[in-house]
């Protein structure tokens, strides 16, 4: 075989069936034979703006696959050899920085597109070898790509969670400190928030709040919720969101809110005010639009710790991978759509909105 079929964002709003090259492999690189790659919420800005401002590219950075091929190099640094099951991250850092070295490479430099780093899904193909996204037969392997094992027993569609599992776990869990006894909110129900509720049940948190809409993707995903181990849901058009969380508290609010609602900055707001004092807050969901003006002294007021969130850590992903095959909870639940590659624009405007109703998570068989 020595070419390959991708899905090529080529324009705003719209991908195109293309045949690839497949690469030479350097000693230092490798290939994926792509199993499954989730589709991201983050995709959907990048569907939107990256086609006319980088060129033509691969989108997909939740990947599962299989080694297929290792230069002699890749093969003594990797610590995986071909023919494993793995799920990449999407950073590819330097591997030599200050964060590199203290094992945050997520802050590395080398993995902002804006700064002139790369990322898997958001590179585009005038960067050869081009096959840097998971929406694609193959995937280049670059010498600083980040693997994680996967077991054979996890089904390919439920290991393409492992992303925004992580995500969650990294939120709730190391960053928001959620632990035994603890009240959490999580605002807004996706893929994130669901996985966060996951999280703090396993942390074990004595009270677990989600709050969405009142439509009909949100009322499934609140329902969701609720199995995966929530005690309460709240819609937030026809309850007050406020009143209902101190309700619920006694008035106490929470030790912890979470923002993984990807609405306006109105939820940032929300979330300062329901905060319990000496509570935390965790902002995970970039905004993309100026955040209302707000009263900044009920921060010092309640001595309330704000973080803002990048993506998973190395450990929040493991952790994910550990939670998702313990079988503890219906992931499949959340595994609500498979398309093939000449749809992928219709799982992008999914996650945008736009699509297929009752999306929760969405996964790409790049062989279907």
């Amino acid at each position: 075989m020595t070419s390959i079929l991708a899905a090529v964002a080529t324009e705003i709003r719209k991908t195109e069936l293309r045949e690839l090259d497949l690469p030479e492999i350097p000693s230092e690189g490798g290939l994926l034979k792509v199993e499954m790659t989730g589709v991201c919420g983050s995709d959907w800005p990048m569907y939107l703006n990256y086609p006319k401002s980088k060129g033509p590219l691969i989108l997909g950075h939740e990947t599962v696959g299989f080694v297929d091929r290792l230069g002699a190099a890749a093969a003594q640094r990797f610590g995986v050899k071909e023919g494993d099951r793995v799920a990449l991250e999407e950073y590819i850092p330097c591997g030599h920085c200050m964060y590199c070295r203290s094992g945050d490479f997520r802050l590395c430099d080398a993995t902002e597109p804006g700064l002139g780093g790369l990322r898997f899904g958001s590179t585009p193909l005038s960067i050869a070898p081009s096959l840097w996204g998971g929406y694609c037969h193959y995937q280049y392997l670059h010498p600083g790509t980040v693997f994680h094992k996967v077991p054979a027993s996890m089904s390919a569609e439920e290991a393409a969670l492992a992303l925004p599992m992580g995500n969650g776990i990294e939120w709730a869990y190391l960053q928001g400190g959620i632990s035994i006894g603890e009240t959490i909110l999580i605002q807004g129900p996706g893929q994130q928030g669901l996985a966060c509720v996951i999280a703090a049940r396993e942390a074990g948190a004595a009270c677990i709040i989600v709050s969405g809409l009142g439509n009909e993707t949100d009322t499934r995903r609140l329902a969701l919720a609720r199995r995966l181990g929530a005690h309460h849901t709240i819609d937030v058009e026809s309850q007050d969101l406020l009143e209902t969380v101190a309700d619920i508290t006694g008035g106490a609010m929470c030790d912890l809110v979470v923002d993984s609602s990807s609405g306006g900055g109105e939820t940032v707001t929300a979330a300062i005010q329901l905060a319990r004092k000496r509570g935390r807050v965790i902002l995970g969901a970039q905004k993309r639009k100026p955040i209302p003006a707000f009263n900044a002294d009920l921060i010092i007021q309640k001595f309330i710790t704000v973080k803002g969130m990048r993506g998973h850590s190395f450990e929040s992903v493991e952790l994910a991978l550990q939670l998702i095959a313990s079988g503890r909870y219906p992931m499949h639940e959340m595994c609500t759509h498979l398309l093939g590659l000449k749809d992928v624009d219709t799982a992008l405007r999914t996650i945008g909105g736009e699509g297929l109703p009752g999306a929760i998570h969405i996964a790409i068989d790049p062989w279907r």
